[in-house]
């Protein structure tokens, strides 16, 4: 391969790379997005460093999730991934992209809110695998509300927290037994956990929170030989953002880098917490903030 058929990094030439304003309904689609999001689709090589996991990643459809899903399926993983009812098209590319990659790809409708939703998650994850070497807890909500806290409904609220910590918890206790030593759990943190901006406030709260979760149950599963550790990313360009954020022009404009990443520029921080690489590493968080220095 000449260096002009090689796959362009997602990184090169993003700085010059304009986001024009662009609104969509929530939860967001990839297709209508400008530009395309980058999931690795062209530039991510596996090198067995998951072979034969088996992962269960909510949000598994788009943006993040899905990266992590292409990314795990290439270094070996089969993955079992969430996704909303009015998400089966997303979630049929990321079913293409793990089976592309040799993989078994297992999509489940599931709202991480209803806690019978989650026992059904990791009951046909168990079905088809018998074991959870992996699980990510990806999926959230966030609607942004320039009016800060007065305009931040109970049922808003409510919502967030149900979807980022509630659903959380409720895969964490139901995996568990099904997680063998070696196994490792990754949850998603953001920068808002730590430089929460008010138009964020109740997704920002519950962002800190899962860094304290992850913490705490790290400490927990240490002697049973299961790591507990989280990603914080910094702005992402995924879906969720022009269905939940006014300002896409601007938005990723105020990292040290000067831009936003593309979600196959986070994808390695999992599959190397994921991996044997990490075995030494729980309770940690890694920053993946284009720069912005984060505690």
């Amino acid at each position: 391969m000449n260096a002009a058929q090689q796959p362009q990094d997602p990184a090169r030439g993003a700085d010059e790379q304009e986001i024009p304003q662009q609104t969509q309904q929530y939860p967001g689609w990839t297709e209508p997005m400008d530009p395309r999001p980058d999931h690795g689709e062209d530039t991510y090589r596996g090198s067995g460093l998951l072979t034969d996991r088996t992962a269960v990643l909510t949000g598994g459809d788009s943006g993040i999730g899905r990266a992590v899903a292409l990314a795990f399926a290439r270094e070996g993983a089969d993955v079992v991934f969430t996704h909303l009812e009015n998400e089966r098209e997303e979630a049929r590319a990321t079913v293409d992209l793990v089976e592309g990659a040799g993989r078994r790809a297992v999509p489940v409708v599931c709202d991480i809110r209803e806690e019978a939703s989650c026992r059904t998650l990791i009951d046909t994850a168990v079905s088809e695998f018998g074991r959870i070497d992996v699980l990510i807890n990806n999926a959230a909500y966030q609607m942004a509300q320039p009016e800060g806290i007065e305009g931040i409904s109970t049922d808003q609220f409510d919502r967030v927290v149900r979807t980022n910590l509630y659903g959380m918890f409720w895969l964490c206790k139901m995996a568990l037994p099904h997680i063998p030593a070696g196994g490792s759990v990754i949850n998603t943190t953001s920068v808002q956990g730590y430089q929460p901006s008010p138009h964020l406030l109740d997704y920002a709260m519950t962002k800190g929170a899962i860094v304290t979760f992850t913490q705490g149950l790290a400490q927990e599963l240490a002697s049973e030989g299961i790591r507990v550790n989280a990603v914080a990313p910094g702005p992402v360009w995924t879906p969720l953002i022009p269905a939940t954020l006014p300002d896409t022009h601007e938005f990723g404009k105020q990292t040290p880098l000067g831009r936003v990443a593309q979600p196959a520029e986070i994808a390695p921080a999992y599959v190397f917490l994921a991996s044997s690489r990490a075995s030494f590493v729980t309770g940690e968080v890694m920053n993946v903030t284009g720069g912005t220095p984060l505690p």
